[in-house]
């Protein structure tokens, strides 16, 4: 047998065919780009004629004859009552389309078992794409390959390296923090970040096919040993590649990373440096086109988040006050413990503007030299009364390594009697969130440390005065202890006073889980203890119980915690929220669209999305009932 494995060449019988399948591939990605990038244009025009400025409204209603471009038309013909509902048969068809698509996409299944349920599948729209990926990836493996003659095995084994190092460029692209992919379809590299996965996975799949069938033909041929022993041939490389993929497909798996995610990142970012280069070694030089084009992406990420750092860390002429928040290099963070489990950074002199549900990533050389950590953004506006520009916090929950020392040090610190402060550096801000004042009703729900993500976005839609879409919002806090809850308590309240100067109609449903925790909120939130210990709320669609005299089962009317106007406001219970009949309640009685927002562990996301999926199922959003379509956006804890 003629040996064909010089990594100058390739069997010339073989690589016009492969190199057509390669084009073919990336022709594929590049339609599905495309597609997506117009479907954001679609969805972008809808957003900005949905809703008009409400000191515009009142303008048509005095002056029916006066008009701006067809807007206030559109305000005349159209209900201003439910600006949220399509205007024409186009985005009436468009609308259904998208409710179609929604509903295939949100049903998520949960593996409620404890130690398993990091097997939990992806969503239903996630495990689609992915089986036409595969269904695309199969034809290129197997189409005109399969033939029975004397380069069987070989010619398979060339097709399936060639589809796998095809692949490869789109595994760098999907990794990258600021990559070309989520600039043009107007996503960001965290929610790209699952299909990263599962393209190694299956670039792992592939490269097994490939390496499988020439050591069966170096088998059939007794040639093995041969092979291994020639070190001038590519064998040792490709196998090199082929176990450094193993490598990182085992540890991408959950329990994995979350044992140490600091030394998973580090060693994943190392193996994925000598990847590229033994993959160059390995394949011919007309397939080296793909190595370069990752390290183009890999280059071109590092240099923004570069310029990033340099930007919003570097200050030639720092502003010097009395609370020395200017400084030259990075910002000064001052950090406080809430309890063991929460730990606040206050960030001073964060000269860049930001939109709620975006999040930063921090390095505080201090308390981790090598680590940056990714945490969301927890004020949607400068914070009012700090010094310098602008003000933003973080709140840091405690699980191990990282953010447990960080608790320690602001606990060290506070019993010192010391107002401990650190040097910290932040890159970002990232996330593409959406719109949040496009729709008529928002539903909020959190768990935890989650409502560092939803709080900024309801104080960011009684901010907002460019439309007068959203007149609803209810927002759900979960939380098994009264301290994580209790840190958001001022700002609900906040809210709820802003939300009655701008009318939105604002509810606030607390839930605090944990035996005895309620009690501990109760000291917060009100002075009247003794009437928080009586009476919780059990929500199950605005219905309250006599938690120690009433079973689960019985319903009374709702009683308040407190005749305060704020207090009237906010609701409390001690079970577990029902998260179904909470999105049900608000969505039925609205009359626009609703969006759903959602942040917290993998439980909670799943059954938030099975529950949209379904409820929108059931209503026929956009199918000719009148019901209007469901909106879901989700952000879930993990490692």
């Amino acid at each position: 047998m003629e040996r064909r494995h010089d990594h100058t060449s390739t069997n010339p019988l073989f690589t016009p065919v492969n190199e057509a399948f390669a084009r073919g591939y990336w022709y594929i990605v590049a339609a599905v780009i495309l597609l997506l990038a117009v479907i954001r244009g679609i969805n972008f025009a809808q957003n900005r004629i949905r809703c008009v400025n409400p000191s515009i409204g009142e303008m048509t209603l005095k002056a029916p004859s006066f008009d701006l471009g067809g807007r206030l038309r559109r305000s005349r013909i159209v209900s201003v009552q439910y600006p949220t509902k399509p205007s024409n048969r186009f985005m009436q068809t468009w609308a259904t389309l998208t409710a179609v698509g929604r509903e295939m996409s949100y049903p998520q299944l949960y593996v409620p078992i404890r130690y398993l349920s990091w097997m939990t599948p992806p969503p239903l729209g996630r495990v689609l794409v992915m089986l036409v990926y595969w269904a695309i990836i199969i034809y290129m493996m197997a189409e005109g390959a399969v033939i029975k003659d004397v380069y069987f095995w070989e010619r398979i084994g060339y097709r399936n390296a060639w589809v796998t190092v095809t692949q490869v460029p789109l595994l760098y692209l999907l990794a990258s923090k600021t990559s070309m992919i989520g600039l043009i379809i107007g996503t960001s590299h965290e929610r790209l970040n699952w299909l990263h996965r599962w393209v190694a996975r299956t670039m792992f799949v592939t490269a097994t096919v490939h390496g499988f069938h020439f050591w069966a033909e170096w088998v059939h041929y007794d040639i093995v040993q041969d092979e291994l022993d020639t070190l001038s041939t590519i064998v040792p490389y490709g196998l090199g590649a082929w176990g450094i993929l193993l490598w990182m497909t085992i540890t991408s798996f959950k329990p994995f990373r979350s044992m140490a995610y600091e030394f998973f990142v580090i060693q994943h970012i190392l193996a994925a440096i000598i990847f590229l280069y033994v993959v160059y070694v390995h394949i011919p030089v007309a397939a080296r086109y793909n190595v370069w084009f990752s390290v183009a992406a890999i280059s071109f990420d590092r240099a923004c988040r570069l310029v990033l750092l340099v930007w919003q860390n570097v200050k030639l002429e720092p502003k010097n006050t009395c609370c020395k928040g200017g400084q030259r290099f990075g910002h000064q963070t001052q950090l406080t413990a809430v309890g063991n489990s929460i730990t606040v950074l206050t960030l001073s002199n964060v000269h860049f503007e930001w939109s709620a549900g975006q999040y930063l990533y921090i390095w505080i050389p201090q308390i981790g030299v090598l680590e940056t950590h990714p945490y969301t953004i927890a004020t949607s506006h400068p914070l009012p009364g700090t010094c310098i520009c602008n003000s933003i916090q973080l709140v840091v929950r405690s699980h191990n390594g990282f953010s447990k020392r960080l608790n320690q040090f602001a606990q060290k610190a506070e019993a010192s009697g010391k107002k401990e402060t650190v040097r910290a550096f932040v890159v970002g801000p990232y996330g593409r969130p959406p719109r949040w004042d496009i729709f008529e009703t928002v539903i909020l729900i959190s768990a935890s440390t989650g409502a560092s993500f939803t709080l900024p976005i309801l104080e960011s839609l009684l901010e907002a005065k460019a439309t007068n879409c959203t007149k609803r919002v209810d927002f759900l806090l979960a939380a098994r202890q009264g301290e994580e809850v209790g840190f958001y308590l001022e700002r609900l309240h906040e809210a709820i006073d802003k939300a009655q100067s701008v009318g939105i109609d604002l509810t606030v449903h607390i839930a605090v889980t944990g035996n005895g925790q309620l009690e501990t909120l109760a000291s917060v939130s009100t002075t009247s203890s003794s009437d928080m210990e009586k009476d919780t709320l059990i929500r199950g669609g605005d219905i309250a119980t006599r938690a120690e005299s009433i079973p689960a089962g019985r319903l009374t009317a709702r009683k308040r915690l407190s005749q305060s106007s704020i207090d009237s406001h906010i609701f409390h219970s001690a079970a577990r929220p029902d998260v179904a009949d909470f999105i049900r309640g608000a969505v039925e009685e609205t009359g626009g669209e609703t969006s759903v927002v959602a942040c917290g562990g993998q439980s909670l996301v799943a059954q938030v999305r099975t529950s949209v999926a379904k409820l929108s199922d059931e209503r026929a959003v956009h199918k000719g009932t009148g019901a209007q379509g469901i909106h879901l956006h989700v952000e879930e804890y993990n490692f």
